[in-house]
């Protein structure tokens, strides 16, 4: 969803669409939320049994607690304004969209019952299926243009503005209830991950005020809403994807991943968001709770700025891709929760190039390079920040494996407030991570000449060419060949060293099923509650 989208920007920032990781990383001390599971603890359906263990058919009844990171005071339930996970998480309970990604990130009809270009790719008619919102009226095109209207309304700063750019909203236009013309500014052949974008849901026409009774059109409805603390809501048995098995479910705020944990192991809570590596080793297998882990949540590396020296010599950007050791940057930065990348954003995703090689560490080749390139004894500085889980730590290994090929790398250590913005445009050599997005995404994001987030300046006119001639594809075998053409160039001399893709780890009480892992962060399954059930 977010998340760089997810990512680590400002909350309200238009250029960033996806969602920020981390709450997505701002979020308030840990006081307000213990004292919203204090009173949770009092309303839940108690902890759960050994005897759930086997999981078994789906059942219903019963109230789920959820423990998030939370916002503070400010906190909403406007669906265009959701910035961190909890503000995610209730949307997707209350709202829909028209699509939404699937485990390799492609986009599946929700609210949209399906989708049909014409010829030129540049009018899509997106038809829509009967759902109700939960006044028991009917979800029309009327609603869909509202909210998308809404949402790019140029004085405000809606999450998904930046993904609907593409869709020229004054000429698309409803042709009857359940169909909507999508007149875009240009061919798209992914259309379809606009639909979809992070924060792109269904309100009904003239809503403004969500937080005192909120109609969605989604699997629960609203009962009560206490900023920072906490939100309550029941099934509605009328959803078009089938009533939730639970009967009601709630969100809890819990800014601190120990307090999360400890409502956890206390029966205070069923589930609690955003596990870090050490203490999932420490509770997997024991018998107390369950972990959960969504690989290929998270995308880790570092940025080389294209444009610079040293990096604007492709050889040096090779040599530093020969240089890491990519399991033992797993291993120290991540506890092993994830796997080795390959230079290359996506891993497991919908056009990824998995048929190039692993690349491997290769010092000799990596000193070879440089010295073509006239840089051994190469010094460089590394900006890296505690704004994000294992920074530091990557920092220091790849410090310590650049020395063995004989550069000096100097790791400065950089402010959280400010780090996303800082190395943007200054610097060479910065830690970098992503949430999930499609890759299409995240090459129109980063990597164009004219993207507003290109922090390896990776910037090619032949490249951005490919891009539009993959837009205006429409054939997808065909489409994907030129997806793995730019791929294999990035591979080759991009800017971006990926060096693993970081699991996402959550804690369940023993009596939860039905939880997704094949749900990246900010993918359809992912924190998914109409599913989820009590044995």
């Amino acid at each position: 969803m977010n998340d760089i989208s997810v990512n680590e920007v400002p909350a309200n920032d238009p250029r960033f669409p996806v969602l920020r990781r981390r709450g997505f990383l701002a979020v308030a001390g840990g006081a307000a939320g213990l004292g919203a599971l204090a009173l949770a603890g009092c309303a839940g359906s108690g902890p759960a049994t050994d005897t759930a263990k086997g999981g078994g058919k789906p059942r219903r009844g019963g109230r789920l607690r959820a423990a998030f990171a939370g916002g503070g005071a400010s906190e909403t339930l406007d669906p265009h304004l959701a910035n961190l996970f909890a503000d995610v998480a209730r949307a997707k309970a209350l709202f829909d969209k028209l699509a939404d990604y699937g485990p390799d990130l492609s986009a599946q009809p929700r609210l949209a019952a399906g989708w049909e270009p014409n010829a030129g790719l540049d009018r899509w008619k997106v038809t829509l299926r009967e759902a109700a919102f939960h006044d028991g009226k009917p979800v029309t095109a009327k609603d869909v243009l509202y909210s998308y209207r809404r949402i790019a309304d140029p004085v405000k700063a809606f999450r998904a503005k930046a993904s609907l750019e593409p869709i020229d909203l004054k000429a698309s236009r409803a042709l009857d209830d359940r169909t909507v013309e999508f007149v875009l500014k240009r061919p798209t052949a992914e259309f379809p991950n606009v639909l979809a974008a992070f924060g792109a849901y269904v309100v009904p026409e003239g809503e403004q005020d969500f937080d005192k009774k909120p109609v969605g059109s989604g699997p629960f409805r609203f009962v009560s809403f206490a900023p920072g603390k906490s939100a309550v809501f029941k099934r509605n048995d009328d959803y078009w994807d089938g009533a939730p098995y639970l009967d009601e479910l709630e969100f809890v705020v819990a800014n601190e991943e120990s307090a999360r944990v400890n409502a956890l192991l206390g029966g205070q809570i069923e589930y609690a968001h955003e596990l870090n590596p050490t203490t999932a080793r420490a509770h997997e297998g024991k018998g107390q709770i369950e972990i959960v882990r969504l690989p290929g949540s998270s995308m880790q590396g570092f940025v080389m700025k294209s444009d610079r020296p040293p990096f604007d010599d492709k050889r040096v950007r090779e040599a530093f891709f020969l240089i890491a050791d990519r399991k033992e940057l797993v291993d120290g930065a991540l506890s092993g929760a994830g796997e080795i990348g390959n230079d290359l954003f996506g891993k497991g995703y919908e056009y990824y190039a998995a048929s190039l090689p692993q690349r491997e560490q290769d010092l000799d080749r990596a000193k070879a390079l440089l010295k073509q390139a006239g840089a051994e004894n190469l010094a460089v500085t590394l900006d890296t920040s505690p704004v994000a889980a294992g920074f530091t730590e990557a920092a220091t290994i790849f410090r310590d494996q650049a020395a063995k090929a004989g550069v000096t790398i100097t790791v400065k250590t950089g402010s959280k407030d400010s780090y996303w913005k800082d190395i943007l445009d200054s610097g060479t050599l910065a830690s970098f991570r992503s949430g999930a997005m499609p890759i299409e995404a995240h090459i129109s994001q980063r990597l164009l000449t004219d993207s507003t987030t290109n922090a390896t300046k990776w910037q090619h006119k032949d490249f951005d060419a490919l891009y539009q001639q993959a837009q205006s594809t429409k054939d997808k075998t065909a489409r994907a060949a030129v997806y793995e053409r730019m791929q294999r160039r990035l591979h080759a001399e991009g800017g971006f060293l990926i060096w693993g893709f970081a699991d996402w780890l959550l804690g369940t009480a023993l009596g939860v099923k039905g939880v997704e892992t094949k749900a990246p962060a900010n993918s359809l399954d992912w924190a998914r509650f109409d599913k989820v059930w009590l044995a």
